[in-house]
């Protein structure tokens, strides 16, 4: 298996030289020692900030416990960085920096910063594959989920995710429909789209405190 692995990997190298090789034919370039620096130096990189030292006042020691009161994340504590959801995670295996191990191991330090801060939390697609084979039953995929609810709360939340939420509120959908979709459902004689209650979205988002966590700076800015 070891040597068919090996044989296969020299072949997509081979392939990935090839194309970049008749590409620089192609732009009057010949010769790959600009591509070859460039791959040198992104590695130099990565080598630099796996090796950023941790220091004490990066630690929230209280973190990893403010997550175990999250029901389904109490049993943060017991992953003892087996690997096993990283190695069978759907994610992980095209992802170079979704590591649900490593995010694992960095809460229990209380890297609290790094960990609400980093997009890769949001990677994950709660197919909870990591939930049936962990051998301490930690519960994964909860875990990331409080991660990222504390992360909205923390004033952590990519764009695509505000942009959504603001279009639930504003139509009561996640995207927006034009005029011409509609159009056209009626010329096909489609049923009419359910029409949103947003007098209800707007006062469940209120009592919840929903529409405050997607408001923009604009917004915060222009209320206050």
């Amino acid at each position: 298996m070891n040597e068919r692995f090996g044989n296969e990997f020299a072949r997509v190298i081979k392939n990935m030289f090839s194309l970049t090789y008749s590409l620089n034919q192609k732009a009057g370039k010949v010769g790959l020692t600009g591509e070859v620096k460039l791959m040198s130096e992104k590695r130099q990189l990565k080598k630099i900030e796996q090796r950023k030292v941790l220091r004490s006042t990066d630690m929230d020691l209280r973190f990893k416990y403010k997550i175990s009161e999250t029901p389904g994340a109490e049993k943060i504590m017991l992953c003892f960085q087996c690997g096993t959801c990283t190695a069978d995670c759907p994610i992980a295996r095209f992802s170079e920096s979704y590591r649900p191990r490593k995010l694992m191991r960095m809460t229990q330090l209380g890297l609290k910063e790094r960990v609400l801060s980093s997009d890769v939390i949001w990677l994950c697609a709660a197919c909870f594959t990591c939930v049936d084979r962990c051998p301490q039953d930690v519960g994964i995929s909860s875990v990331l989920r409080a991660l990222r609810n504390l992360a909205v709360k923390e004033g952590y939340m990519p764009r695509v995710y505000r942009d959504l939420a603001a279009n639930i509120l504003k139509t009561g959908y996640a995207y927006r429909i034009s005029e011409l979709r509609l159009k056209k459902r009626k010329e096909q004689e489609l049923p009419a789209l359910p029409k949103a209650n947003l007098a209800s979205i707007g006062k469940l988002s209120k009592i919840t405190g929903f529409s405050k966590l997607v408001e923009t700076e604009g917004e915060k800015s222009a209320r206050s």
